[in-house]
């Protein structure tokens, strides 16, 4: 059915111009002159054939029709901003900010997060990076990851996913010096991260080869910039299988060896027990949970 509806500004500026009974006043509500009220209140006048005011020198006041229109058109923009006022809410729910260790969240979750994109298309991933305990970010997330369980009281702690780690390398430098066993490693370029200085001599002692001596030891100051410097050839690192899995599908590096594998990371969700509801909340979460079990591996 085909509304008849007044010109809709005209109508605004009425009300503004109702409620102070002053076109003055509804001027500097609406960041408009004088005058622009005057002839959006005339022009709303003729559309209706009646007066809605009386004009009494610089003053004007509200007719008996005026004051009736008043309290129909202030109901009805009254709705009309409750309803946009619970849509922008519902829109802002749909914003879901997760907060991710810097390697997880590019090994990992960003080549994922295209596939969540595509089947929730209404919800908004934001991602941020640190490695600060959960209490410090405070209402800064609504999601964050980390690759251990800490305390965190006043949050629901999930385990998604969780990882062993094994040797791992680019194609090429196999082509260039071939593994057969472990002892081949002494061939070739270890490559070691800062932060994680013993998984090698960890890996080797499990093997039991403790003494093996490689050809050149190389390290990095990031664990993410020793798995690029495994995807380029430089040599052989330790991968966490779930952040190298879709380095392997795509043929950018190979696992020499089937074991054995050390224990890794296995990573959990926080999120506010008072947030759990959030419909897009528990979106993610499900779906985090879900694409988790398909790269899990336990030692």
């Amino acid at each position: 059915m085909s509304r008849r509806l007044p010109p809709l500004n005209a109508l605004r500026v009425f009300e503004a111009a109702a409620r102070a009974e002053s076109f003055s006043a509804a001027a500097e509500e609406l960041y408009v002159t004088h005058g622009a009220v005057s002839r959006q209140v005339r022009q709303l006048e003729d559309w209706l054939g009646i007066d809605l005011f009386e004009r009494r020198g610089r003053r004007v006041v509200l007719t008996a029709s005026g004051r009736a229109y008043l309290a129909e058109v202030s109901a009805a923009l009254d709705r009309i901003a409750l309803a946009t006022s619970e849509q922008l809410r519902a829109t802002r729910a749909q914003i879901v900010r997760v907060n991710a260790p810097t390697t997880f969240a590019l090994r990992w979750l960003l080549p994922q997060l295209s596939g969540f994109q595509l089947t929730h298309p209404a919800v908004e991933v934001r991602l941020t990076t640190s490695d600060e305990p959960i209490e410090k970010l405070g209402d800064e997330c609504d999601v964050a990851i980390r690759g251990s369980q800490q305390k965190s009281a006043g949050y629901a702690v999930t385990e998604f996913l969780s990882e062993v780690r094994l040797p791992v390398c680019a194609p090429k430098v196999l082509e260039a010096q071939p593994i057969h066993e472990v002892a081949d490693l002494a061939h070739h370029t270890l490559l070691h991260t800062a932060t994680y200085p013993g998984l090698w001599a960890e890996w080797l002692a499990a093997s039991g080869n403790p003494g093996l001596a490689p050809r050149h030891s190389q390290q990095l100051d990031h664990f993410y910039l020793t798995l690029q410097a495994a995807i380029d050839g430089l040599g052989i690192a330790m991968g966490p299988t779930a952040l190298v899995a879709l380095d392997v599908k795509e043929g950018r590096l190979v696992f020499p060896f089937d074991g054995p594998a050390l224990p890794a990371w296995r990573y959990c969700s926080y999120v506010r027990e008072a947030r759990l509801e959030d419909p897009a909340i528990h979106t993610f979460l499900a779906w985090l949970r879900e694409l988790g079990q398909r790269f899990s591996h336990r030692a």
